[in-house]
């Protein structure tokens, strides 16, 4: 079989084919398939239909689809059966499918791959960025701008788009460096046993590829063989498996073909079934191919990538309204930001993200690695009473440091807290004469060692052993007693004290191991007298049980501070993880994560709907979650709770929920599917940098809104006003060659607001974008702006007398102006719930772009392109009237500001 060191990497590219069954089969389909209560309905139906449409659009975040039903149940089916039975569903034999029914079947289902893939080209990328909703918006109106002989005000949008597409184009190309793939194989040999013969069957036991495995095939795995498909364990011996790339956890898992499982059992706990992309630990055994390709717990697992998520709020508002330069002014803001997290070692993949980051309000985070250190350290040694002797350390010591085969980093941790702690075991004093090395099958190491001289109790040869704690029990006669200070036989109450003792320790989040002894005649050597070794059994027994040692993967000290400062900016953190629930409780008790409300994988399963998305909505830790589980959360939040969701993931089990969040983080450490899927990678798994990104995100989003909020009451308070002007003058109030070229130099200007700032207190908590809230902003203060216009229209009108046909220039002269600084300067009183100029000044950029759109705009009808463009010369005492003008216009607004955010609480 494959051996795990083969790679497997995933995509999001799949295939929506209905459910294929491997073949046909009248038991499978009757255990399987449900009955289709709809057939005897009419066809069609109006209800129908608008059921279906609104459901279309609804993430359930608990309920399983139709495929992944199909697959439970056929797991849990087989899972119940007996041994003889299972090869009746899958129409097998003992002896092995023949190679002409095995050619037939592969026909029929196909290779035996999750599910296709292909690689996103270059032009794929660029398309995404040419039909953006805002783009497109900017196309048509270029186009109409043509067709109606607007040349210049068509060739103005298109550079636009231009500059808008290649920025956003270039960003997400260099960032990203490969399409996401679900499962990408390689050349890997299984060992499959088939039959031959036309008269006299003989079976064989072949070779093939993994994408010629089908279902009912025999397979032969022995240690780090990768499992081709969903098998039905038929034999094992001492069997170990690592389900780390479904579960995440790095513990690993019994599994025996001796047991008949039930349908309480949670499915990745099944002790009989074997899953694809799983690999052997240690042991042997056989089992049988039940499901293959698209038809496997991966495929359906990860056919789920590439789901639509949540609409986005803010495109959806923006795209309605669409501002000439809105989508250069997001590039440029996001551009921007992008530029700065990568000053703090953070690449971003996705532009769009960044705003979404500043308006996430949940972050979901995998325990490992990114609350904790990701190694162990060692915490206390300890007797069967749960007392600390420092014998067992000694012992755990010595083993650690003699053993030669391969340090694991449980030994380190052991060396460590030994020298760190001042303890003086004088290694040198002992020599080494053998070592049994560590396996997955008996799961300990033992290290031969005798004294150099007689001093004390310890002269002599003994065998020291530690491991897992069952397989050092096994091994154990006797134990000893410390208040005692005696060695008595093991009895069945000192074996359900050690229990008991190593559940509690479990359950404050420690790992165990055990440490044993015995004491071995010096006569008594470790060769025969031929040279090789003895068995180990002979060797291992009849052992002294000494204690225990505790250990924890410590949590980061920079994750506390960092949760703190993401609690102060809103954001509420929430755990879900493939650990255990003790170990993931106490680490997030360390890191000041709530734990009143926590909750398990396997109890999530057996919620309600409703009952459901309450306990997501409350809980901070979930533990033994699948794949599947924690996508289900993320969706959950988003769609029940109106949440925007963050996830933090770097391992092949986190794909799913990366996939669904509306942003997805990994690292730069992380498998390469979570890296692929996310938006932004960390090169730092430090959740600081989180922070700070968070800051970036609120500055882009802000900055953002400043100018479409900007735009619409400007853009509103202008047509009002033209209108009216139109109504009241017996010409135009500006030609279209003026009223384009006012909107050019005023939009070329708002360019700088990507390098604004922000008030402290708006990115102290997240915002979200709202129609109504764009609305009600619109409706309270375009009309200030039209205020402004009539004053102005007023004011031409009676005290220069500009209404006849005589004085056409210098009205449009005088509009032109007016029109061009109110735009200009509406920003500085929109951008801050402050004073504008007095509580808060904007950026040298801002200003230093009012500034110059303001000289341009004064200064033009004074120039021989003002004249070409048809304006005259403005009297001084017109920049007195708008010097008044404008105070006024400042003063109404912040009245109208405060009023505002009495009403709704907020301004931006």
């Amino acid at each position: 079989m494959g051996r795990t060191k083969v790679s497997t990497l995933f995509a999001n590219k799949h295939n929506n084919n209905n459910y294929m069954l491997p073949y046909s089969n009248t038991i499978r389909q009757t255990l399987v398939n449900r009955p289709n209560t709809h057939k005897d309905r009419f066809p069609f139906s109006l209800f129908e239909l608008l059921r279906r449409l609104i459901h279309s659009r609804k993430v359930d975040g608990d309920s399983k689809t139709e495929e992944e039903e199909k697959v439970y149940s056929w797991l849990y089916t087989l899972a119940q059966s007996d041994k003889n039975l299972v090869f009746e569903y899958v129409r097998s034999t003992e002896r092995g499918l023949s190679f002409t029914e095995a050619d037939r079947r592969l026909r029929e289902n196909g290779p035996n791959v999750p599910l296709e893939y292909s690689f996103p080209r270059w032009w794929h990328l660029l398309w995404n960025s040419l039909f953006h909703p805002f783009i497109i918006i900017l196309i048509v109106l270029s186009v109409l701008s043509f067709i109606t002989c607007d040349s210049p005000n068509g060739f103005i949008m298109l550079i636009l788009v231009f500059i808008s597409v290649t920025l956003r184009f270039y960003q997400e190309y260099s960032s990203s460096k490969a399409a996401m793939k679900l499962s990408e194989f390689v050349k890997c040999p299984i060992k499959v046993q088939r039959c031959a013969g036309r008269v006299v069957q003989k079976e064989l036991v072949v070779q093939v590829d993994q994408r010629d495995v089908v279902p009912g095939d025999i397979v032969i795995f022995e240690p780090g063989d990768l499992f081709p498909g969903d098998i039905r364990l038929l034999s094992s011996k001492q069997l170990v498996v690592s389900q780390a790339s479904l579960t995440g956890e790095s513990w690993t898992t019994d599994k025996t073909a001796e047991i008949r499982e039930d349908h309480s059992t949670p499915l990745l706990d099944l002790k009989n079934i074997c899953f694809m992309g799983t690999n052997v630990v240690s042991g042997t055994g056989t089992g049988l191919v039940i499901s293959t390709g698209s038809n496997t717990y991966m495929s359906t697992m990860f056919s789920k990538v590439g789901k639509k998520k949540p609409p986005d709020e803010f495109e959806k508002v923006a795209s309605a309204l669409n501002p000439q330069m809105l989508p250069l002014i997001i590039n440029t803001c996001l551009a921007k930001g992008a530029l700065a997290m990568a000053k703090d070692r953070c690449i971003v993949k996705s532009l769009t993200s960044i705003r979404d980051m500043g308006s996430m309000d949940i972050l979901c985070i995998d325990k490992t690695g990114s609350l904790t250190m990701n190694h162990a350290i060692m915490v206390n040694h300890l007797d069967c009473r749960g007392l600390p002797q420092e014998k067992i350390l000694r012992y755990a010591f010595l083993n650690s440091y003699f053993k030669s085969d391969q340090k694991y980093p449980l030994d380190d941790a052991i060396l460590a807290f030994v020298y760190s702690n001042g303890f003086r075991f004088q290694p040198s004093k002992w020599r080494k004469i053998d070592e049994i090395p560590f396996d997955f099958i008996r799961r300990r190491v033992s290290v031969i060692l005798e004294t150099e001289g007689g001093h004390s109790q310890f002269f002599g040869r003994f065998l020291l052993t530690k491991g897992a704690l069952l397989e050092v029990l096994r091994v154990c006669s006797f134990i000893e007693n410390f208040d005692k200070d005696e060695i008595s036989p093991f009895s069945s109450d000192d074996y359900q004290r050690i229990l008991n003792l190593s559940e509690d320790l479990s359950n404050e989040g420690l790992r165990v191991i055990a440490v044993a002894i015995r004491k071995l005649e010096m006569p008594q050597i470790c060769e025969t007298s031929n040279g090789s070794k003895r068995e180990e059994e002979d060797i291992e027994r009849d052992m002294v049980f000494i204690g225990l040692i505790t250990f924890f993967d410590p949590p980061k000290d920079s994750a506390k501070q960092a949760l703190w400062r993401l609690s102060e900016k809103g954001v509420k953190a929430k755990v879900l993880t493939g650990d255990s629930l003790s170990l993931t409780t106490r680490v997030c008790r360390e890191v000041g994560i709530s734990t009143t409300h926590v909750i398990t994988g396997p109890e999530l399963e057996q919620l309600d709907q409703n009952t459901f998305h309450e306990t997501v909505q409350r809980a901070t830790v979930l533990a033994r979650l699948t794949p599947i589980q924690k996508q289900r959360v993320v969706q959950s939040l988003q769609t029940i709770g109106n949440h925007v969701v963050g996830f933090l993931g770097d391992g092949v089990n986190d794909s799913l929920a990366l996939d669904a969040a509306n942003v997805s983080i990994s690292v730069d450490s992380g498998v390469a599917i979570a890296k692929d899927m996310a938006d932004i990678i960390l090169l730092e798994k430090d959740l600081n940098v989180l922070v700070a990104g968070v800051e970036h995100g609120r500055l882009s989003f802000g900055n953002t809104m400043k100018y479409l909020k900007m735009s619409v009451i400007a853009n509103l308070g202008s047509v009002i006003s033209l209108l009216i002007a139109t109504l009241l003058f017996k010409y135009e109030p500006l030609t279209s060659r003026q009223l384009l070229t006012q909107n050019f130099i005023y939009s070329v200007g708002q360019i700088a607001l990507a390098w604004d700032k922000m008030d402290e207190e708006y990115v102290k908590t997240p915002h979200k974008s709202s129609e109504r809230g764009l609305s009600m902003f619109m409706l309270w203060n375009a009309p200030v702006c039209t205020l402004c216009d009539v004053a102005t229209l007023l004011f031409l009108w009676f005290y220069y007398k500009a209404y006849t046909d005589v004085t056409q220039k210098f009205f449009h002269s005088a509009w032109f102006i007016e029109g061009l600084l109110l735009q200009t300067l509406i920003i500085h009183l929109i951008r801050t719930e402050k004073i504008p100029f007095i509580q808060d000044v904007a950026s040298w950029p801002v200003i230093f772009s009012t500034v110059v759109t303001s000289a341009i705009g004064i200064a033009l009808p004074f120039t021989p392109i003002g004249k070409v463009m048809g304006f005259s010369l403005i009297p001084l005492s017109y920049f007195g009237f708008l010097v008044l003008l404008f105070l006024g216009y400042f003063t109404v607004g912040q009245v109208v500001k405060r009023l505002y955010i009495l009403v709704y609480k907020k301004w931006l």
